[in-house]
């Protein structure tokens, strides 16, 4: 593996900013000094303005490989948040088949293996009668498990409450969940078919999937974790009112319940719907300007954790379909660092906040083996940013197999010029290098 020295960088790491170089050996970072200027490297970068970051680490992606990839595929979906500064994933079970059993689940990684240039793991998921199937994972090897309280296709939505409180009960892993009331959204959505048949304008949205739905299925599972002690991670907090469940006054490494936030709820409010449609249309939906900013504040106050991406391409056909019909998601990975960095242009947050939620809190919340962080002998996951450098996101530039981004027309005022993925420069100035490909993500037990 060809060894690379990055000189003159402003290192955003671990709450400071500073500059420094730093060297890369065998997929590791061997050195950071403050002159490393004479040592010898097969690759030289001169990160003179620029920034280094820890690479991102999104802890909820959707790739829809297997059986889904019209939409898109693990090396298509990689490569795009490669290209976005996202050095390693973690993907979700929903595709076809259902990542229910050890051996369907550890054919994604096989295929991962194959294809995908970031680091990668993939959630084991949940259904009503998988109990036995859950307790033989290897939980060293796979990043957790996802229920679907809400929301999902065939039979993963966990709905009987004596497997939920099994699962709660039984399984030690880190449970990562999506928390909507399945009943209270399908009588919000019997009342608006009612009014509009199929045709329901898309604004009534965050009405139908409500925050209603959204709070109660949430303090049923924080509950639920209270009283078996489980990990609990809750993915896409969308409602204010939602933030009063968690706990901001002790240190992360000490929490059972953790939260996050994505980039859609931090970025878009109701108020979007009206341009730009389905388009924006997730699960669970984009809710008021004040669920948007309070969000943000929980993620400045650490009630809400990490920052993620949820990930989830569809065609513009099947978006373009009526409200019933057009599918909720989106692509977003190839664009959250620089999403984030117009946040800090509009100085809303730190770059020292960006790189704790993008990248150490995912590494520590997951317990992920010697990644997250820029420090001598971790693996050298690392991204590039020129804050200065002006783009205007179109569909001749969006990587995404779907080939749109409700991004489309916005102009950023930064870029990602470099990422390097354990230890290998996957990426530089629009051109990628997919000699090497990402590695298994491993991750540390507490017992």
């Amino acid at each position: 593996m060809k060894s690379i020295l990055i000189t003159g960088a402003n290192i955003v790491n671990e709450g400071r900013i500073s500059q420094a170089d730093l060297l890369v050996e065998n997929g590791r970072i061997a050195k950071i000094g403050t002159n490393l200027s004479n040592q010898s490297a097969d690759i030289h970068i001169d990160a003179k303005g620029k920034y280094l970051f820890p690479g991102l680490i999104d802890d909820q992606v959707h790739f829809r490989e297997p059986g889904l990839t019209h939409k898109g595929e693990i090396y298509t979906e990689a490569k795009a948040g490669v290209a976005g500064g996202t050095t390693s994933y973690m993907e979700m079970p929903n595709t076809v088949p259902q990542a229910v059993t050890v051996s369907l689940l550890e054919d994604k990684y096989a295929r991962a293996k194959e294809v995908s240039l970031a680091n990668y793991s993939f959630f084991m998921g949940a259904t009503n009668d998988n109990l036995d199937e859950i307790l033989k994972v290897d939980f060293e090897n796979v990043c957790g498990l996802k229920i679907f309280q809400g929301s999902s296709t065939g039979n993963m939505v966990v709905d009987n409450i004596e497997s939920l409180e099994g699962i709660f009960r039984e399984c030690k892993a880190l449970i990562a969940i999506h928390s909507e009331n399945d009943h209270i959204i399908a009588s919000n959505l019997a009342e608006y078919k009612a009014i509009y048949g199929d045709d329901i304008p898309v604004k009534f949205h965050p009405k139908i999937r409500s925050e209603e739905a959204c709070y109660d299925a949430s303090s049923r599972a924080v509950a639920m974790a209270k009283k078996y002690g489980t990990r609990l991670h809750i993915l896409h907090i969308s409602t204010a009112k939602e933030l009063e469940l968690f706990d901001n006054s002790i240190p992360l490494e000490e929490k059972h319940i953790t939260a996050e936030a994505c980039i859609h709820h931090m970025w878009f409010s109701e108020e979007d719907y009206a341009e730009k449609g389905n388009l924006i249309k997730w699960n669970p939906a984009i809710k008021t300007s004040k669920d948007r900013d309070a969000i943000f504040q929980a993620v400045l106050d650490n009630r809400i954790d990490v920052i993620a991406t949820d990930h989830a391409p569809h065609t513009l056909e099947e978006k373009a379909q009526v409200y019933t019909k057009a599918p909720s998601g989106g692509p977003l990975n190839q664009h959250s660092l620089v999403a984030m960095l117009d946040f800090y242009h509009a100085g809303k947050i730190s770059l020292e906040k960006i790189a704790e939620k993008m990248c150490h809190n995912v590494a520590k919340l997951f317990n992920i083996d010697q990644r997250g962080y820029i420090r001598e002998g971790y693996f050298a996951d690392l991204v590039l940013v020129d804050l200065n450098d002006p783009w205007t996101v179109s569909k001749e530039n969006v990587l995404s197999k779907c080939g749109w981004s409700p991004f489309e027309g916005h102009t950023f005022q930064s870029k990602v010029t470099h990422t390097v993925i354990s230890g290998h420069l996957a990426y530089e100035n629009g051109k990628f290098n997919e000699d090497k490909k990402g590695e298994r993500l491993k991750f540390l037990i507490n017992n």
